[in-house]
């Protein structure tokens, strides 16, 4: 676990801990090869011995110590370079898969970004073949629904978000499962409206809208986010906390905010869990949901990353499930399976003992 996370102290803490274990769960906001576990990376590093990212899972530990949010990226474009053939992604997206059903995650929508792959050379039919693939497979195996993100890395400029519009787009290759379109990578530099064609295009495919903003810089890219890219939903946001009109659009206007906690304070996005501004995102009623982000590389899962925002927003078990109900009303899925999976918590909740 990294500094962020929430020792199991108490009985009340250990208690609502085993709650969160259990509780049925959706995530919005959590990365295709950021989720590949030290087990995962290792056999991948096994694979690939000319990457420098170490096979021994004892040393990925300090691999993932990052000192800010350019290390960050740096660390995690070498593992991405492990992601060579059609057999290591359906590995990667079918385990990614695994450890969330142990988490009781019913439902995720998995934020992939094909460019890294395409241009290192696997064929993009190949690519979407072996996600579709691992997502069928996962499904009837774990009960796991997975959802795909197309996102555009930023910092490969307008070529990558050219051939992600493309892939997300052209039938011979936009997989059934794809249901939204986003932008990642490093937000210094890289100005959001250049990629409003891009994300114009996406949405007229039938697509949803749903980039990161304002993580690293300020409110004024989670403006752009929404005027220019027509943002549905806000990947971290953590600056819109200074902007109070713009908290008030947020509320008004039912966008979500994904937030992860633990990334913010990995990435020094955020100094500390103290100053993480979720609380002022819910004093100001925006509606919040709770993910892990790349959770093997922060040393977190969604478990702990719920288990931090309970105590940061000081919240019992009722509190807990209303914030997992967030995540399902914010989702893409539809109805029946929101009113699915709502009702799956409610029952979990209500059969939970007494504190």
């Amino acid at each position: 676990m990294t500094d962020s996370s929430v020792p199991a102290t108490g009985t009340a803490d250990r208690d609502l801990r085993a709650f969160i274990a259990g509780l049925p769960k959706a995530e919005l906001h959590v990365h295709h090869v950021g989720s590949a576990s030290p087990r995962i990376v290792s056999e991948l590093a096994a694979r690939h011995p000319d990457s420098k990212v170490p096979s021994d899972p004892e040393a990925l530990a300090d691999y993932f110590t990052f000192t800010d949010f350019a290390h960050f990226i740096e660390v995690y474009l070498s593992v991405v370079d492990l992601i060579r053939t059609p057999e290591d992604v359906r590995l990667l997206t079918y385990e990614v898969a695994r450890d969330m059903a142990r988490q009781q995650v019913r439902y995720a929508e998995l934020t992939i970004t094909p460019f890294s792959s395409t241009r290192r050379g696997i064929d993009a039919r190949a690519f979407m073949d072996a996600i579709e693939d691992a997502r069928k497979s996962a499904e009837a195996e774990f009960g796991t629904v997975l959802r795909w993100c197309f996102d555009i890395p930023g910092e490969a400029g307008l070529e990558s978000a050219e051939e992600t519009v493309r892939l997300a787009t052209d039938d011979r290759f936009r997989p059934e499962g794809l249901v939204s379109f986003g932008l990642g990578g490093p937000e210094i530099g890289v100005p959001r409206p250049q990629f409003k064609p891009y994300f114009d295009r996406a949405i007229a495919a039938g697509l949803r809208s749903v980039p990161h903003a304002g993580e690293t810089t300020g409110p004024e890219t989670v403006w752009d986010a929404l005027t220019e890219l027509r943002a549905e939903r806000i990947g971290h946001g953590t600056s819109s906390a200074r902007d109070p009109k713009l908290l008030a659009h947020l509320a008004e206007h039912r966008v979500p905010l994904e937030v992860c906690p633990t990334s913010n304070i990995a990435t020094r996005a955020v100094r500390t869990l103290e100053e993480h501004p979720i609380k002022e995102f819910t004093r100001a009623g925006v509606l919040v949901t709770i993910n892990s982000d790349d959770p093997p590389m922060f040393g977190t899962d969604l478990n702990n990353e719920y288990a931090v925002a309970a105590r940061l927003l000081d919240l019992d078990e009722r509190g807990v499930a209303d914030l997992a109900k967030n995540a399902v009303e914010a989702s893409f899925l539809d109805a029946a399976g929101k009113a699915r999976i709502t009702a799956e918590i409610d029952t979990y909740t209500a059969a939970w003992p007494a504190s």
